[in-house]
């Protein structure tokens, strides 16, 4: 699959709309996503509205390239309702690895921006998007129309590698 070693970390979005289809095809992909128990602890915001998008790009210090995204995507995951509760953060990494391969694969670029562990960071999200009880900000992820390109560094190290016949 090529979008693995295509996929880099974009933060800047050309002052582009994105169709609906493609955000769409994003989404399917982050539910094509394995999980435990097939819980799928998972709920999707698609955040267009710019006043929303600017809250959520002061959530952090790294977190303020969100704000020229068209859209940022807020996995969210559920403490309630689900009976494997602790590998709903594994899920929704899962999912969220998904989307990243998606946006590249449509042409697209944009970044993970950590949220969980850091119960602060969910907490503000939580609020910013008024979620109900049982329910959590995972990660931001900002897209778009790439303006900026990067290569992608080869990480692949043999040190960290271990065979046991």
């Amino acid at each position: 699959m090529k979008e693995i070693f295509e996929r880099v970390s974009i933060r800047k979005y050309k002052d582009m709309p994105l169709e609906k289809e493609k955000i769409e095809q994003i989404l399917k992909a982050a539910m094509a996503a394995p999980s435990a128990g097939n819980q799928q602890p998972w709920e999707f915001y698609v955040v267009t509205n710019r006043e929303k998008i600017q809250e959520l790009s002061e959530t952090h210090r790294y977190s303020s390239c969100a704000a020229n995204a068209p859209v940022v995507l807020v996995p969210v995951y559920k403490t309630t309702e689900i009976w494997l509760p602790d590998y709903a953060p594994v899920d929704l990494a899962i999912a969220c690895e998904n989307i990243l391969l998606e946006i590249t694969a449509l042409g697209l670029g944009g970044v993970w921006l950590g949220i969980y562990p850091q119960m602060e960071r969910v907490e503000k999200v939580d609020k910013i998007l008024n979620l109900e009880e049982g329910k959590h900000a995972f990660a931001l992820i900002p897209f778009g129309y790439p303006a900026e390109s990067r290569e992608q560094q080869d990480r692949f190290d043999e040190n960290r590698i271990h065979y046991l016949d």
